[in-house]
């Protein structure tokens, strides 16, 4: 004969006849225990109407000041005896909802209180590490955990209280100090155990700062490709910040394709400040939809440049990109180039949103010495305070073939001798000097020094 007890102590007594009960046949009856999951017809869901009173009583037990919520002895409690509702807390159907029920309406819980209640494994606890985060407080006394190891289920929490004490566990251990030792193995913040005050726990997890490393600047792989990303780029953004991009066509392949992403987000994207990036943007957590991720990719270079035409008029701080080149073999070239910039009025000032950019794209030779884009991935977002902290602190010198204004001879004597000691273009070579009143040692001093610092971008060298 098998049958089930919902209750270890009741197990034990009835293990203790064995033997000495005699049958009608003269046979001493054997009694057998073994630990058990409840049948299946005692793990049945409750039902939705219980759920609703199960609820109501929570509520009731539930002391919001403290955040506390006190389920001890729940099985027996009035209300849901006088509805002949049975809650059972040790049965899985029963627990889940319980959590369930926290999770929706007290996630914030920091004190929860389930002695009494017959536990005699914390298998079902297990979800109250990520969906009761919060948690500071755990009574589990007068229960029927029977080894240390059962907390391993719930040693995620980070407890500051917790009450074991009525517990078989509680009857393994040598000492008092060997019980707070295995405890403390599983929750280190632990300051009070079954009532009593803990010594402060030893640990070596304080949390140290931490910074960003720090930027590596541009990975070209060698000076043949920097060279040739540089007047690439230099060229393409002096046509990108003109009045007319149509120029662009000459960068791109006849079947480029080009796509804008833009960071995902909960609120309206018309709110954002990114409003004009974002109704074209790619985004594959916000655009679901096949069809739409397909009509928002822009297909051969006129659709590409009539789409980058569209958009907002801009300022690119050149002395803030960086490069890093992916892959490179005699056919194809692939690179990220990132930086800041600025949308420009149609007056020519400048709105007050910096954002920030990086592009991936991948390119194929083109002429002699040149590139032709054939895959396009521009992302935005919004620069953060650092960025715009240190972009556009001086403005990158007007492209030009030739310096101006027209130089006497002893400037023009110096700044060749400038550019071939400094290795920056004329161009460069004459911002420097001229920021520093045709002083040919200070402005060498603080070329060195800008240099030093990475200040100097990369496209004052491309000569």
């Amino acid at each position: 004969v098998h049958f089930y007890v919902d209750d270890s102590v009741a197990a034990g007594a009835l293990q203790r006849c064995s033997h000495k009960i005699t049958d009608s046949d003269g046979y001493k009856v054997e009694v057998h225990v073994n630990p058990s999951n409840p049948p299946a017809f005692l793990q049945s869901d409750l039902k939705p109407e219980h759920l609703e009173h199960l609820k109501q009583c929570m509520a009731k037990r539930f002391d919001g000041s403290q955040q506390a919520l006190d389920l001890n002895n729940i099985r027996m409690d009035p209300d849901l005896v006088s509805q002949n509702i049975e809650v059972i807390i040790n049965r899985k159907t029963n627990m889940e909802a319980v959590i369930k029920i926290i999770e929706e309406n007290i996630p914030e819980l920091a004190c929860l209180n389930l002695s009494n209640n017959r536990i005699h494994k914390l298998d079902e606890l297990a979800d109250l590490v990520t969906k009761v985060p919060n948690l500071k407080s755990l009574n589990l006394s007068h229960n029927e955990l029977k080894t240390d190891r059962d907390l391993d289920r719930i040693k995620g929490l980070k407890l500051v209280e917790l009450w074991l004490n009525r517990n078989p566990l509680c009857e393994l251990f040598k000492d008092q100090a060997a019980y707070i030792s295995a405890v403390r193995q599983r929750f280190p913040r632990l300051l009070k155990l079954d009532g009593h005050d803990l010594p402060p726990p030893i640990g070596f997890d304080v949390e140290t700062p931490t910074t960003i490393p720090p930027c590596k600047g541009s990975y070209f792989g060698s000076d043949e490709i920097k060279v040739l990303i540089l007047q690439f780029l230099q060229q393409y953004y002096s046509i990108y910040d003109s009045a007319d991009r149509q120029p662009l066509l000459d960068a791109y392949h006849d079947g480029a394709s080009l796509s804008i992403t833009t960071p995902y987000t909960n609120q309206n994207p018309s709110r954002s400040s990114l409003g004009e990036y974002n109704k074209d943007s790619r985004n594959l957590k916000r655009v679901k939809d096949s069809t739409m991720r397909f009509r928002l990719l822009k297909h051969t270079r006129l659709n590409v440049v009539a789409f980058l035409n569209e958009l907002p008029k801009t300022q690119h701080d050149i002395a803030s990109l960086t490069v890093d080149v992916n892959t490179y073999t005699n056919t194809l070239l692939s690179f990220t180039v990132s930086g800041i910039f600025k949308e420009v009025a149609v007056d020519g000032k400048s709105r007050e949103s910096t954002m920030a950019f990086s592009r991936v794209l991948i390119t194929v030779p083109a002429g002699t010495s040149g590139l032709c884009i054939v895959n396009d991935q521009l992302f935005i977002r919004m620069a953060t305070t650092e960025e715009i902290r240190r972009a556009f602190v001086a403005p990158a010198p007007t492209p030009s073939s030739s310096p101006v204004p027209t130089l006497t001879a002893p400037q023009q004597e110096m700044l060749t001798a400038f550019s071939q000691k400094s290795g920056m273009n004329l161009e460069w070579s004459q911002k420097c000097l001229l920021d520093n009143e045709w002083n040919f040692n200070r402005a060498a001093q603080i070329f060195t020094q800008l240099k030093a610092e990475g200040k100097i971008p990369d496209v004052a060298f491309i000569k």
